[in-house]
């Protein structure tokens, strides 16, 4: 069934929808070990309709973590592997000659889904990663002049490598701020990596997540509810002036040679009222707002070249803006 078209009753209850939203995590650890913060980040994006950027080296079930999301949220997911001779048509679809009819088509390309997983997505040259931009912005795709709608819930959720790596392209400062999110995938503790190959010497196979015992947990409906219920979730006067102390100190840091814009004062907003909603509150808390401030400003700022020949990290630069912004009591 196409969960864009299912017909299933709403839920009216937002206690259900958090229920079935935090049985994500649980469903999802039956493929996935040890990746608990990319999956939260994965469901606060979903939450407030935003697109998530995955950061890990090769081999740490970052396509694999989609794809159990999309199983256990019933919902469709394609997935685009971007390569270097890779065509924006690719993505969004391309009309197409019919010599029985004498007339031109549209075949939607693969972004028409709900979950597009865009793999390795700075291996592509920037022409064809912008080919996501007015999908990601505006939801629609436009070809030969007219505005395609994409599916809701619509969410792009893409890989890279570390940019060091041969072969990569960096993301353009455009792109980069239509990611909601960006998370670092690590490395697996060794334990969780021992627990890893466990399961691969009792017969897991990562290409049959149902074999692996994953089941929908939760539906478009649940996260329809999600979202109302995050939209009534209150902001006081106080969060709302500390979201925006935070963006404007860095843009006065030392470090920076571009601070978080008023876009993403906006994004962190978003996100910590997701998150407070998450944890059981329909109010925000500053530890909602720090909590959400490294995902969500990290690929929003732009180091010095001095900075970053001194070993400076965004991170280590939003965590003393952090430090030094006075919390609101």
């Amino acid at each position: 069934m196409d969960p864009t078209t299912d017909n299933a009753p709403r839920v009216a209850d937002p206690g259900d929808a958090r229920g079935s939203l935090e049985a994500l995590r649980t469903e999802i650890a039956k493929a996935v070990v040890g990746q608990d913060p990319a999956v939260t980040g994965l469901v606060v994006a979903l939450l407030c309709r935003g697109h998530v950027l995955l950061e890990g080296v090769p081999g740490v079930a970052k396509t694999l973590l989609v794809r159990t999301l999309a199983a256990a949220l019933a919902v469709d997911t394609k997935r685009v592997q971007f390569t270097p001779d890779l065509m924006p048509s690719d993505v969004t679809g391309s009309l197409v000659y019919d010599a029985r009819t004498a007339e031109f088509s549209f075949q939607p390309g693969p972004v028409f889904t709900n979950l597009l997983l865009a793999d390795e997505i700075n291996r592509t040259p920037p022409k064809t990663q912008s080919a996501l931009l007015e999908a990601m912005e505006e939801r629609q795709v436009t070809v030969d002049g007219t505005p395609r709608r994409l599916p809701d819930p619509f969410l792009v959720a893409a890989t890279q490598n570390p940019v060091e790596y041969e072969g990569t392209y960096p993301l353009p400062e455009a792109q980069l701020d239509r990611f909601l999110l960006k998370l670092h995938v690590p490395l697996p503790s060794r334990e969780d990596e021992v627990d890893v190959l466990k399961r691969h010497a009792e017969g897991f196979n990562p290409h049959d997540l149902r074999a692996a015992g994953v089941r929908p947990v939760a539906t478009p409906a649940h996260l329809e509810a999600a979202r109302a219920a995050v939209g009534r979730t209150s902001v006081s006067a106080d969060i709302t002036g500390y979201v925006v102390d935070i963006c404007r100190a860095t843009r006065d840091s030392p470090s920076l040679a571009l601070g978080v814009s008023p876009r993403g004062a906006t994004a962190l907003l978003s996100t910590a009222r997701a998150w407070a909603w998450l944890t059981g509150r329909d109010y925000v808390i500053p530890d909602d707002v720090k909590a959400l401030a490294l995902p969500t400003l990290r690929h929003r700022v732009q180091l010095r070249p001095e900075a970053e020949m001194e070993g400076i990290t965004a991170d280590s630069v939003i965590n003393a803006v952090l430090a030094h912004v006075p919390v609101p009591r």
